[in-house]
C-alpha cells in the first residue's frame, strides 16, 4: 500500500469510527500543500458531551487498531475531554465539545486548507 492509499484507508477509518459515535459536524482538512504545516490533513468533529468525545476518540483508536493495526503516536486532552487531540502524525483527529470547537474557532485559522465537509 502507497502512502497516499494508506493515508486515506486511515481517513476512511477515522470517519467511520466518528460517524458509529454520533460525532457531528466532521470536515476533513487537507493541509499538504500548506507550507510548515503541523500535518498533512486535520479531522475535526463535535461532540455533545465529554462522554461523547471519551466515546469517540476511544472508538477511532480501536477501529483503527484492530482494522489497519495502527496506534496513536500521542493522545492529549482525554483527562476532561473537552477537546481531545488524537495523533497518526500525517493525520491528527481534533474531537470538540460544540461550544469549545465554537471558542477556539479552528476552521478559521485553517481557513487557506481544501476543506471537505462529511455529509451526516
Amino acid at each position: 500500500m502507497n502512502n497516499n492509499t494508506a493515508k486515506q484507508a486511515l481517513i476512511d477509518k477515522i470517519v467511520d469510527a466518528v460517524q458509529d459515535t454520533k460525532g457531528e459536524d466532521i470536515m476533513i482538512f487537507d493541509l499538504s500543500k500548506i507550507e510548515n504545516s503541523v500535518a498533512e490533513t486535520f479531522i475535526i468533529c463535535s461532540a455533545n458531551s465529554n462522554t461523547q468525545v471519551s466515546a469517540i476518540a476511544g472508538n477511532i483508536e480501536k477501529k483503527v487498531r484492530n482494522d489497519l493495526q495502527e496506534r496513536p503516536w500521542h493522545v492529549e486532552g482525554s483527562e476532561n475531554a473537552m477537546w481531545v487531540l488524537v495523533d497518526y502524525v500525517s493525520v491528527v483527529v481534533h474531537i470538540f465539545q460544540k461550544h469549545i470547537r465554537e471558542y477556539y474557532d479552528i476552521e478559521e485559522l485553517w481557513g487557506d486548507a481544501q476543506i471537505t465537509r462529511i455529509e451526516a
